[in-house]
């Protein structure tokens, strides 16, 4: 008896051929204010998965935020853009002030990156991946777990740290250190 043919293999005339890969598209979004090592780690992991990724800046009125829409841009082509591009992967960065799963659909993205720090994490991003399951199935979130080292950094806590004059140099690329520097001269007292 012979074993069927694999499923991902077609035989014709006694070669071997694979259908061409299909092209992935990622879709991070966030609001990157400011952009952080952890967004970095979550960059390198992300462009060994897509052929793609869309860094999508989140932009919503209610929010106040220390960077514009344009400098959270500039940040991130700065930082991460030369990380895709050296992993092959084409890079892209659009703002959205919609639903996160409406922003993947327009970039055509079939994968939502989402991090993981914590447990936390984890049960708020598996209700969202539920909830943009149910409206967009065609999109499939896929959580990344922050590497060991960088877990503790948050935007929120960069922010505070570096509002109050402190070195943020550990948390954050040197080109976003010297934006917030620059950002809270003269502010912290100090």
């Amino acid at each position: 008896m012979v074993d069927p043919p694999h499923p991902i293999l077609f035989h014709f005339s006694r070669k071997c051929f694979r259908p061409p890969a299909m092209s992935r598209a990622a879709l991070f979004p966030g609001s990157f204010d400011p952009v952080t090592n952890g967004h970095l780690d979550l960059v390198l992991q992300a462009v060994r998965l897509a052929d793609r990724l869309v860094l999508a800046i989140g932009t919503h009125p209610g929010k106040a935020t220390l960077f514009s829409a344009d400098e959270r841009r500039a940040m991130l082509e700065e930082t991460c853009g030369p990380i895709a591009r050296s992993a092959g992967c084409d890079f892209a960065c659009v703002t959205f002030g919609d639903l996160v799963i409406a922003a993947a659909q327009r970039e055509g993205a079939t994968i939502l990156i989402r991090g993981l720090r914590s447990a936390t994490d984890f049960d708020y991003e598996m209700e969202m991946a539920g909830m943009n399951g149910a409206m967009a199935p065609d999109v499939q979130t896929v959580f990344l777990p922050a590497s060991p080292i960088i877990r503790p950094i948050t935007a929120t806590l960069v922010r505070q740290i570096a509002s109050m004059g402190g070195d943020v140099s550990h948390f954050v690329p040197p080109s976003v250190a010297t934006r917030l520097k620059a950002k809270f001269a003269g502010t912290s007292g100090n």
